[in-house]
C-alpha cells in the first residue's frame, strides 16, 4: 500500500520573519522603521517621516483609466478621499534603568507584560539603536534562590519587572563600558511555523506591518490617496497615530493589530473574543474606540462579497491607534481589523495562516474600492 504523501509544511514568510526579529520598542524604532522603508519604496510615491517617527508611505489615487473621475471626498476642495491606515512598528520590550556593581542590568518595561512569562528568557541588549553589530546576548531571570533551596514562600512568588535581571556572561568592567541607562532590551526568540500557524514573539504587531505591506503590493488601481503610517509608541498609550492623523487629515481611519484569541483551554467561550482559524476579527469596539457603524457595514459587507473570512469581535478593555487618530482634528470615522492571536505578549503568539491571508485580502479590497 502506498504510503500517503507528507502534509507540506507551511512556512514563515521572509519579511514577516525579518519583522519579528528587528528590534524596535517604543521610542526606539529605528531599526524597524528602515527595514519597512526598505521594502516599501518600490510601492510608494511618497514617503516621509513625522517628528515622532512614525513612517508614511502614500500612494496617490491609480485609476484604471487616466480619465476616469477619482472618487472625492466630502470637503469643498474635492481632493481625492483620503484613507490612513495605521499599523504600529513598535513592540513590547524593556529599558536598562541601573547596571549594578557585579554587571547585571535591571530593568523597567515599555508596554505590558505577564512576568510569569518571563523567567529564563534570552533577550538582546541593544545599546545602539542603529546597529546591531554591537548588541548583546543575555539571560533573563528573577533575582533570587533556585528551585534546589528555595523554601516554600518563595516558589509561590511571581515576580515584578523590579526583580527581573540581565546577566550579560561579561566582567562586570566590559558591561559597564558596553551597555548604558536607556539601553533598548527585547526578548530573542525565532519565529517558525507550527501546523497551520505562525508563532513567533511580536507579532503583535509586526503581523499587522507585515499585512499593510502585502496589500499595498497587491494594489493594482484605485481612486482614494492612500496612507501607510507604520506608528511609533502605541504600547505605551497610543502615541504616535494622533499626531499622524492630524497631519494627515483623513477622511477615513483604519487600523491594523492583533486581538486576544482565548479559543483555548482555562478560558470560557463568552470571553475568547476571538476564533483562530475564523478569519479576520472585525472591531465593534474597545476601550479607546467605538467603530464608525457606517464604515463597519461597508467593509463587513465587502468581505461577504468576496467571500473572505471574517468574524465580529468586541473587547472592553484595551485599544488600538483607532483611538487617537478617532479624536484627531474635528474627528475621523474609524475602524480597527484585527488579526487573531494566541497566547499574545508573549514569545509563542500565534496567528493562523488563513487569518493572516484574509486580513491581507480584505484590506486590498477595501482600498480598491474606497
Amino acid at each position: 500500500m502506498a504510503r500517503k504523501p507528507r502534509r507540506t509544511q507551511p512556512q514563515v514568510p521572509e519579511l514577516l520573519a525579518q519583522l519579528v526579529t528587528t528590534p524596535g520598542v517604543p521610542g526606539r524604532e529605528h531599526r524597524v522603521r528602515d527595514l519597512i522603508s526598505d521594502h516599501v519604496t518600490e510601492l510608494a510615491d511618497e514617503i516621509t517621516t513625522d517628528k515622532l517617527g512614525s513612517l508614511i508611505v502614500t500612494q496617490k489615487p491609480r485609476p484604471k483609466t487616466q480619465s476616469k473621475t477619482s472618487r472625492r471626498s466630502s470637503n469643498a476642495d474635492a481632493r481625492p478621499a483620503r484613507i490612513m491606515v495605521a499599523a504600529h512598528m513598535d513592540q513590547i520590550g524593556f529599558i536598562v534603568k541601573h547596571i549594578d556593581t557585579n554587571g547585571f542590568l535591571r530593568l523597567t518595561n515599555v508596554g505590558g507584560f505577564d512576568t510569569r512569562n518571563l523567567f529564563a528568557r534570552l533577550v538582546r541588549v541593544c545599546p545602539d539603536v542603529r546597529d546591531p553589530d554591537k548588541d548583546l546576548p543575555g539571560v533573563l531571570n528573577p533575582g533570587g534562590k533556585p528551585v534546589h533551596i528555595a523554601s516554600p514562600e518563595d516558589r509561590k512568588k511571581v515576580p515584578e519587572i523590579e526583580d527581573l535581571t540581565i546577566d550579560l556572561g561579561l566582567p562586570a568592567k566590559e558591561v559597564h563600558k558596553q551597555v548604558s541607562v536607556g539601553d533598548m532590551v527585547v526578548l530573542d526568540a525565532q519565529p517558525q511555523a507550527i501546523g497551520d500557524t505562525i508563532v513567533s514573539q511580536c507579532l503583535d504587531n509586526r503581523v499587522a506591518c507585515y499585512i499593510a505591506i502585502e496589500a499595498l503590493r497587491q494594489l493594482k488601481h484605485h481612486d482614494a490617496e492612500i496612507s501607510i503610517v507604520f506608528t511609533v509608541q502605541e504600547e505605551v498609550g497610543l502615541r504616535g497615530a494622533g499626531p499622524a492623523a492630524y497631519g494627515l487629515q483623513p477622511d477615513v481611519g483604519i487600523a491594523l493589530d492583533t486581538t486576544l484569541c482565548c479559543d483555548t483551554p482555562g478560558v470560557p467561550d463568552t470571553e475568547r473574543v476571538t476564533q483562530q482559524g475564523q478569519g479576520i476579527g472585525l472591531n465593534v469596539m474597545d476601550g479607546a474606540a467605538i467603530t464608525d457603524l457606517d464604515l463597519y457595514e461597508q467593509i463587513e459587507k465587502l468581505a461577504k462579497k468576496r467571500r473572505i473570512k471574517a468574524q465580529r469581535t468586541l473587547l472592553h478593555k484595551g485599544g488600538t491607534d483607532a483611538g487617537t487618530i478617532q479624536r484627531a482634528g474635528a474627528g475621523i470615522p474609524v475602524m480597527t481589523l484585527l488579526t487573531p492571536t494566541r497566547y499574545i505578549h508573549t514569545v509563542t503568539e500565534m496567528v493562523h495562516q488563513d487569518d493572516l491571508k484574509a486580513a491581507i485580502s480584505l484590506l486590498a479590497a477595501y482600498l480598491e474600492t474606497a
